[in-house]
């Protein structure tokens, strides 16, 4: 089993972070470390970078810790292995083997890994759910994604037409604003509070933060009727991928049509990705489905992918030794 050097993360290594993340064949802009660290006070950083014996740097691993677990990454809606695009299954068998072995060496028992939907990847990248199958992993949660994929000859339904021809009988407009306050103030917030008694997971001055940092990846359109906001969705826009991070409307939203005509203009705005993202239905650590919601989605033409989050014991490491013959 070949040695590599596990290193946890210093502020040092902000560039060298950074660089391998916009080369990896698994990453986003989440896992630049202007994203990670904007609620860095939220979490006990516990990033890793693992070096081969020639200190090349081959995989780094988002992540935080909590008690006596790792996670990767609470703070992020995915996280796991950031491998480079060289990377085989061997490299990523004896990598894993090192990072366990040195969580096991450091007094952590468990390694919580939320998966990267394989939409995300650049390139093949199912090292780790083979990985988990080795070392015993416990599947704690299963995501069930809508997911239209745009290269497809996809259809709208009957239903999702006649409500977007509702939002072009009410003269709604979509805007692209490059400021978060109307929609934040006028209809995010104010919809969590009534219904979910909840916030934003990002406040205003955060979103407006990584705004400044990522302003290609994270997009702000809006909706009105006669100058007034009824509607808006928060984009966060990746090299393969367009997912709405949040959406919200007025009362009156489905008597409009806001969200369908705002997410027909959406679709047609991002047609040269390859996948529009609408995100998880589930609750209940993937147990539960809104159906409703569901079914509005799919009636777009999306169709189901899978999230898993899996639970590794790090004393496991040595589950790994003998997979090669």
């Amino acid at each position: 089993m070949k040695n590599y050097v596990v290193k946890k993360y210093q502020s040092t290594n902000y560039s060298l972070w950074n660089e391998f993340v916009a080369a990896a064949k698994n990453a986003t802009f989440l896992f630049h470390r202007d994203f990670m660290e904007y609620h860095s006070d939220r979490f006990q950083d516990y990033s890793l970078l693992i070096f081969d014996e020639k200190e090349n740097l081959k995989a780094i691993l988002p992540a935080n810790k909590l008690g006596n677990t790792i996670y990767s990454h609470q703070g992020l809606t995915y996280g796991g292995l950031v491998l480079n695009q060289k990377s085989k299954l061997q490299d990523v068998l004896e990598i894993t083997y090192n990072i366990l072995r040195y969580l096991d060496e450091n007094e952590v028992l468990k390694l919580h890994v939320k998966q990267l939907p394989s939409i995300y990847t650049n390139f093949p990248a199912d090292e780790m759910e083979y990985l988990s199958f080795i070392l015993n992993a416990k599947l704690v949660r299963r995501d069930s994604l809508s997911v239209l994929d745009l290269k497809t000859d996809y259809s709208f339904s009957k239903d999702r037409k006649q409500a977007i021809n509702r939002g072009i009988k009410n003269n709604l407009k979509v805007k692209e604003e490059t400021d978060f306050k109307t929609f934040w103030n006028e209809i995010l917030i104010p919809n969590l509070e009534q219904k979910y008694n909840a916030k934003p997971v990002h406040s205003l001055e955060e979103i407006n933060f990584l705004k400044s940092k990522f302003p290609n990846n994270i997009r702000q359109f809006n909706v009105y009727k006669d100058e007034v906001i009824v509607a808006g969705t928060t984009m966060f826009v990746y090299d393969k991928v367009a997912k709405p991070q949040y959406i919200s409307g007025t009362s009156d939203k489905n008597g409009l049509g806001s969200l369908d005509f705002l997410y027909e203009f959406l679709i047609c705005e991002f047609k040269e990705k390859e996948y529009f993202d609408f995100g998880p239905s589930s609750e209940e650590n993937g147990k539960k489905i809104k159906e409703g919601i569901l079914f509005w989605k799919e009636s777009f033409g999306a169709r189901t992918i899978v999230q898993n989050f899996y639970e590794i014991e790090t004393k496991n490491y040595p589950l790994i030794e003998n997979v090669l013959i």
